[in-house]
């Protein structure tokens, strides 16, 4: 029994990306376990709840970000997308339309600017950065022309139930924003580890050409996660439009930072074919953690950005060190 045991701890430790996954958990723990230590308020259920609330966005536009990275791309346009849905929804509500019409034609939009950065770099051949920032410029510009460089008025009690479903509202005791995240966690989680796309964009970040010869549609892999990346940034602007009541122009920004801070300290490796979606739950905890203990401190918000800098930059050259070093120690045995 005691054998069996340690085969299915080993199997599981062989899965793509879980030794991360395990590595980063006890720091989170570790973390945790410290904040709450210094101020016992940290556990407590009203804290807990609106932690849960501030992860919850920044896990979504996670997601996005981790099909792309996989891919061994980038998408610079996640948190100007997010703004563009955000002002394009309350902006469509403020002018009398009903939220869900609304809704419907924001998450078209988004998706359609996710087809486009992913035709730029798969069929366009430019370099990710490059289209993405051109993008990401351009949904920021459509984000302020909507409503006439303005911040919306409030999107009023027609939009009541719109809020209810994005924020304000609870379904078994827990806040409608946790379950969309979570919702969205176990359908692209299933995507990527049960289907054959899932296979292929790992095929795509591990060794491009490999995939080509292997009969993989590159470019339409490539579209399909910026697509993947474009709609989460939607949900999280919706989520943000919900949550403020309003549109604002700058919704968003910055998230394109936490995006690759959840993907990259979950194990996501940004060279590509390595990470799991687990990993992304959990690198969103500990900045969701780390923003939230720091400020119970009273650590000013420049320390608070400083330290999660520290360590997207720490779990990056962690990540090119051990991918380095991997064929040398194959060699030695």
């Amino acid at each position: 029994m005691e054998k069996e045991k340690q085969n299915v701890l080993k199997r599981i430790m062989m899965i793509r990306g879980m030794g991360q996954v395990v590595t980063v958990t006890a720091g989170l723990v570790v973390l945790c376990i410290v904040f709450g230590i210094i101020n016992p308020n940290f556990f407590s259920g009203r804290n807990v709840g609106n932690l849960l609330r501030q992860i919850a966005p920044i896990l979504i536009v996670g997601i996005g970000q981790s099909y792309v990275v996989i891919t061994a791309n980038i998408d610079l346009s996640i948190g100007s997308v997010m703004g563009m849905s955000c002002m394009i929804s309350a902006t469509l509500m403020t002018r009398g339309m009903n939220p869900w019409p609304a809704v419907l034609i924001t998450v078209v939009i988004c998706i359609v600017t996710g087809v486009l950065n992913g035709f730029l770099v798969a069929q366009c051949k430019l370099p990710p950065f490059i289209a993405t920032l051109g993008t990401m410029t351009v949904t920021r510009g459509i984000a302020q022309f909507v409503n006439g460089n303005y911040n919306t008025d409030a999107i009023g009690e027609k939009a009541e139930g719109f809020r209810q479903f994005f924020y304000y509202g609870k379904t078994f005791g827990f806040f409608n924003t946790v379950w969309i995240a979570v919702i969205l966690f176990l359908l692209f989680n299933f995507v990527l580890s049960r289907t054959r796309t899932g296979r292929h964009i790992y095929a795509v970040g591990s060794n491009i050409e490999a995939a080509k010869l292997s009969g993989v549609n590159v470019v339409i892999i490539t579209i399909k996660v910026y697509v993947a990346a474009a709609f989460c940034a939607c949900a999280a602007g919706l989520i943000t439009c919900a949550t403020a009541g309003m549109g604002t122009m700058d919704a968003g920004t910055s998230y394109e930072m936490y995006a690759v801070a959840a993907s990259v300290i979950g194990g996501v490796s940004p060279l590509g074919g390595q990470g799991l979606l687990l990993g992304t739950v959990i690198g969103a905890a500990i900045w969701g953690v780390l923003q939230n203990g720091l400020q119970f401190v009273g650590a000013p918000v420049a320390i608070r950005n400083i330290v999660v800098g520290v360590i997207v930059i720490v779990s990056v050259l962690l990540d090119v060190l051990i991918r380095s070093n991997a064929p040398r120690k194959r060699k030695a045995k």
